[in-house]
């Protein structure tokens, strides 16, 4: 299987089960029409026939030639050999989990998926005494593996702080005694940040992400305070202290979600740099497609030009010795995740669970308060293995609509608690994040051409803007 297109002048097309990426000449992209899984060595009839008035038949035999010593080589028509690895890890430990430490939000964000806050059944802080708890289960339940992640998240993660600290103490207390090695991650507003708390997070936390929409006239329309006042004067400078103070070794990054009022996001994204910030997701809201803000099909085709655009502009501020990494546009086409991990995705239910203030274990946050989806409870020691089996076995080659999509390896079916809640199935992938995160593949792959292009340009002194890797 391949996939091919056409983007900012450039022929790619992308081998499915290799991985493979070439960047290739008109008629290589015109040949590829007439070729499939079975390449004869010499060119069929119908392709010399077919381009005898475009190209000269030399000129068509050569560039066959190339192709199928590509195929040859397995980087073109690969065989997927996959498959054969969809049973695998269905008994996996589980090395990650989801601590909402607060049930509680001091915003009223317009779009929250949990319900601005208390995920639909009350607003509730985390008890120490449940934290351990999780703690202790994700010990028990991570077989040998020796790195586990954590992350805080609500709600609002600092406004039951002290729980938060009082955790990770915890697990740092035991870590060696079981041969475990916590990483632990934040997600914040930053209403709360102070310099004792921005301390602590800078010292403790692998990762922080950061909640911010772009300009202050998007952000503030739907991140409001109770009292409907926007956040973005608050915020922004407790995140440049953070980020100013942040070690070259922990990671962060902004992240932001543009609706239908922002679709020309690009303006959003370079807002959040000129700030100061350089690890940047602007992530489009997933929502009833009745409510005024959504991301609706039809809005697809303005997206995909912004998606653009914005790919483009990263282009240009690389080329000129700066930039920013923009987490949709970010991909390894060099190794990238194991093919196992590359079925499963995020690991949801399998791998990776989440935990409310109660107790009650679901197989994500976004699970949270589906009680059909309870996992178990922390309290009384039950957990559904089936359940967890259930997951582990949803993967690419059983989700009908993804077996046969070339971005499969890339998505890995997508995201759980969206298919659940927009399609009514966790196997049946959500149609408008599909179509999005095949635009955002098709432009990040488009950036590595034109960034390799222009390495080759200055490094040969060449002018013109081709690659052909026939």
């Amino acid at each position: 299987m391949i996939h091919k297109y056409k983007l900012n002048g450039y022929n790619i097309c992308l081998d499915v089960h290799s991985g493979a990426v070439h960047v290739i000449d008109d008629i290589a992209y015109d040949i590829l029409d007439f070729c499939d899984e079975n390449m004869p060595e010499c060119p069929p009839d119908a392709v010399m026939s077919a381009l005898s008035g475009k190209y000269g038949a030399d000129e068509v035999a050569e560039t066959y030639a190339a192709l199928y010593e590509l195929y040859r080589e397995g980087q073109l028509f690969s065989p997927d050999d996959y498959e054969k690895f969809a049973d695998l890890m269905t008994n996996a430990p589980i090395k990650s989990m989801c601590i909402n430490i607060s049930h509680d939000c001091n915003l009223r964000c317009e779009y929250c998926f949990a319900a601005k806050g208390d995920f639909g059944h009350g607003r509730c802080l985390m008890s120490a005494e449940t934290a351990k708890k999780a703690i202790d289960f994700i010990i028990k339940n991570s077989g040998t593996r020796h790195n586990l992640e954590v992350d805080f998240f609500g709600g609002e993660p600092l406004m039951n702080f002290d729980v938060v600290k009082q955790t990770v103490e915890y697990a740092r207390s035991i870590e060696k005694q079981y041969n475990k090695n916590f990483r632990f991650t934040i997600t914040t507003n930053g209403l709360l940040l102070d310099s004792e708390n921005t301390e602590y997070i800078n010292r403790e936390m692998s990762n922080v992400v950061l909640s911010l929409d772009g300009r202050k006239e998007v952000n503030d329309r739907l991140r409001v305070t109770p009292n409907g006042k926007g956040c973005f004067d608050v915020i922004v400078p407790k995140y440049q202290e953070l980020v100013s103070k942040r070690s070259a070794d922990k990671d962060y990054y902004i992240r932001g979600t543009f609706t239908k009022y922002n679709l020309d996001f690009t303006e959003d994204v370079l807002k959040i740099n000129e700030l100061g910030f350089d690890q940047i997701s602007i992530e489009p809201v997933v929502s009833d497609p009745k409510l005024d803000y959504s991301v609706k099909y039809e809005d697809l085709p303005r997206v995909f030009e912004e998606y653009d655009r914005l790919a483009n502009t990263i282009i240009d501020v690389r080329k000129k010795g700066r930039g920013f990494n923009f987490f949709h546009f970010m991909i390894d086409l060099d190794q990238g995740p194991c093919a196992v991990k590359r079925l499963r995705g995020c690991g949801c239910g399998n791998e990776y669970v989440a935990v409310t203030p109660q107790g009650d274990i679901y197989p994500c946050h976004q699970f949270v308060g589906n009680e059909e989806y309870k996992m178990g409870n922390l309290n009384d020691g039950s957990f559904n293995t089936d359940m967890k089996r259930m997951f582990a076995k949803n993967n690419v080659y059983t989700k009908e609509n993804c077996k046969n999509c070339w971005a499969k390896f890339y998505c890995s079916g997508g995201c759980s608690a969206n298919n659940l809640q927009y399609e009514g199935s966790v196997a049946k992938p959500h149609k408008i994040s599909c179509e999005l995160e095949k635009k955002r593949l098709e432009c990040a792959i488009m950036i590595k051409a034109a960034l390799a292009d222009s390495e080759y340009d200055s490094a040969c002194g060449r002018g013109d803007s081709a690659v052909n890797m026939c």
